[in-house]
This record gives structure tokens, sequence and C-alpha cells, in this order.
């Protein structure tokens, strides 16, 4: 798989990949990832192609998923590691 190129975004780390044919785009934040693969459809051979995809609806969307992932993570979190209250505070003498 190579990298064929970015789109700029000023949250999101964007990436177009082509492998054996396919293309695929890969949205980043620090903590999460979301890969569309496209397929060897001709319409995203190209950056170009996929720039065309990538429209402000699909990005809201990507960052709504996102924000999904980040609660999904919070709460398996919170049912796995629960946090004992006399975990949290320190005893004062």
């Amino acid at each position: 798989m190579r990298i064929i190129g970015n789109i700029d975004h000023p949250s999101l780390k964007i990436s177009v990949f082509k492998n054996e044919g396919r293309t695929s785009v890969k949205f980043e934040t620090a903590q999460y990832e979301q890969t569309f693969k496209l397929g060897d459809d001709e319409r995203f051979s190209t950056v170009e192609g996929v720039q065309k995809m990538v429209d402000a609806s699909m990005v809201e969307q990507v960052l709504q998923g996102f924000q999904l992932m980040h609660s999904a993570r919070l709460e398996s979190m919170a049912r796995s590691f629960p946090v004992k209250t006399e975990d949290v505070f320190e005893e004062i003498i």
C-alpha cells in the first residue's frame, strides 16, 4: 500500500492510498482513524477524484463518527475499570 496524496483539513489528517489498483481514504485524529475502501472504481483512481467525494458533508459525518467512537471508548473503560471513590481522594490525616 502506498500513499498517493493527502487532502488538506484543519483538524484531520486525510490520506489517500493505492493498493493493487484499489483506492482507500483514511481520516485520522490523534486517537482514532476511519478508513473508507473505495475499490478499483475509476472515479477514485486519483487524489482529485477522491477529493470530489470528500466534501464538507462527508467530513462532518466522519467527525460525528469520531465522537461516537470516543463515547464508546469512554463508556467501555468506565465499565471495565470503574473508579472507586476511595481511589479518587487521598486520605488526609
